[in-house]
């Protein structure tokens, strides 16, 4: 029982800090000012959501499922803290947490669908962290590649040490 006690702290730990990680990432400034991200809820969700998935990509080990859950549920557990802090009853917080799960795995498989296609990935990127705006076309673009570039960073980290390194914002 005392070892499932220090797996079970293991895997908290590491959860946190890879969190910790998607979290400082997606609030990286030059997304909102460089790149036109709305700062907003909706575009700091989209963010979130954007490192959410390229972390959760690299998660994919059989070994490191047990990892991926936690750190998914850290993510709604930080998502229903910050609904509340908003304001939102008890009474609207499971529809809400529902609109927020459609959207979060929805991203997820736009991003998935994209795959490795550099038009796709800038067209889901355009849709989701900009809403379509094609003013933001040469962005989705420059953050495609950001992606493409992530994915060959965390590629290369020790995600089981609780390592997430997406390279250099562009």
């Amino acid at each position: 029982m005392l070892s499932a006690l220090k797996r079970n702290n293991k895997v908290r730990e590491l959860a946190s800090r890879l969190h910790t990680a998607i979290i400082g990432r997606a609030r990286a400034p030059e997304f909102f000012e460089r790149f036109g991200v709305p700062d907003t809820i909706d575009g700091r969700f989209d963010l979130v959501a954007l490192h959410a998935w390229l972390a959760l990509s690299r998660l994919r080990e059989p070994a490191l499922q047990e990892v991926s859950q936690r750190l998914t549920d850290m993510m709604f557990s930080a998502f229903d803290e910050g609904l509340r802090e908003l304001g939102v009853s008890d009474i609207g917080m499971g529809r809400r947490m529902k609109k927020i799960a459609n959207a979060f795995y929805g991203r997820f498989k736009a991003y998935d669908e994209a795959g490795d296609d550099e038009t796709s990935m800038a067209d889901a990127l355009l849709r989701n962290l900009y809403r379509g705006e094609a003013k933001y076309a040469q962005s989705a673009k420059v953050l495609a590649n950001y992606v493409f570039s992530a994915k060959e960073s965390l590629a290369r980290s020790d995600a089981a040490q609780g390592e997430l390194d997406f390279g250099s914002v562009p």
